[in-house]
């Protein structure tokens, strides 16, 4: 019986693009609420402390543990070594706290962040480009795992890895072990099930986000941008969008996979309560992982 842990992100509490989509609550009452709704896991937000001696007490308190964290790359523009110096704070404070891994997410040349920029405007890499790109990352993964803290590669709306075909590229040109998201994937037109068929022996990590087609599909991507769609609620959790958890985590565990289920929903508290939502997403995913067979542990 494959094994699996459920963990959260702040970012239904606190959005760090978009602060006006945040509530106002403390870490230590964002933590309880997540734990009440049966979360053992929480990934990194701009509210935790970055001293491990401050870190550690919090989360024993709230019984939770770190299950990840993201960290801004800019791979595709800079060098190793810039990467290298700002990631090292990272690697020392995750080592600390047992975290599982850090998130590489690519910001080079992205426009995730930009309310200005066009979906349709996102940057495109050359073969030769995304080539020396896969080559570049697989060196700073190396690099990282031997310091003691594995990276899991975040594909992205907005980034230079968002299409489909993108992602199969990059893999094939990269070692780098890969963070598979459910709702990036399925909003740029992929296809989360296919994606696991191919890439299932690399996958470490597992955002399990729904989207509302509705959104996705309606929006003008010659003029609207990713913050637009998050602003509309293209995101949500599992069970109250449109995307197959069922069949999702059942080719997680036909294919082996074991470790953390990270729910990452970026919605507006106000019309979408985090306390709500996260009991939503939990349920739903209790209800899909007993049907195939995970046993979830702590």
């Amino acid at each position: 019986m494959p094994k699996a842990k459920l963990g959260m992100s702040p970012i239904a509490w606190w959005n760090d693009d978009l602060p006006e989509l945040s509530d106002d609550v403390t870490l230590e009452e964002c933590l309880r609420q997540s734990r009440a709704a049966g979360f053992t896991g929480m990934e990194l937000g701009q509210r935790f402390p970055t001293d491990p001696g401050e870190m550690l007490p919090i989360l024993r308190a709230a019984d939770v543990t770190l299950c990840g964290g993201w960290f801004s790359g800019t791979l595709v523009d800079e060098d190793i070594e810039a990467n290298k110096s700002r990631i090292a704070p990272m690697i020392e404070l995750f080592k600390s706290v047992d975290a599982p891994c850090i998130v590489y997410g690519e910001v080079g040349r992205a426009i995730q962040g930009d309310r200005s920029a066009p979906l349709d405007s996102k940057a495109t890499l050359t073969d030769g480009e995304m080539t020396a790109y896969g080559r570049k990352v697989s060196e700073f993964a190396d690099w990282a795992a031997e310091q003691g803290m594995p990276l899991s590669y975040h594909h992205h709306m907005g980034a230079v890895i968002q299409f489909e075909d993108e992602l199969d590229r990059f893999m094939e040109v990269s070692s780098v072990p890969l963070l598979l998201d459910t709702g990036h994937l399925a909003f740029a037109g992929g296809d989360p099930l296919r994606a696991l068929d191919r890439h299932h022996a690399r996958i470490t990590h597992v955002h399990v986000k729904d989207i509302r087609r509705r959104v996705t599909e309606s929006l003008d991507r010659g003029r609207e941008s990713f913050l637009d769609a998050v602003l509309k609620g293209a995101f949500t959790v599992p069970g109250d969008g449109d995307l197959d958890f069922g069949a999702i985590v059942g080719k997680c565990a036909d294919h082996g996979y074991e470790g953390w289920f990270v729910v990452e929903a970026e919605q507006d508290p106000k019309s979408a309560p985090p306390v709500k939502m996260a009991e939503v997403g939990h349920a739903e995913l209790m209800r899909v992982m007993t049907g195939v067979g995970y046993e979830v542990v702590a």
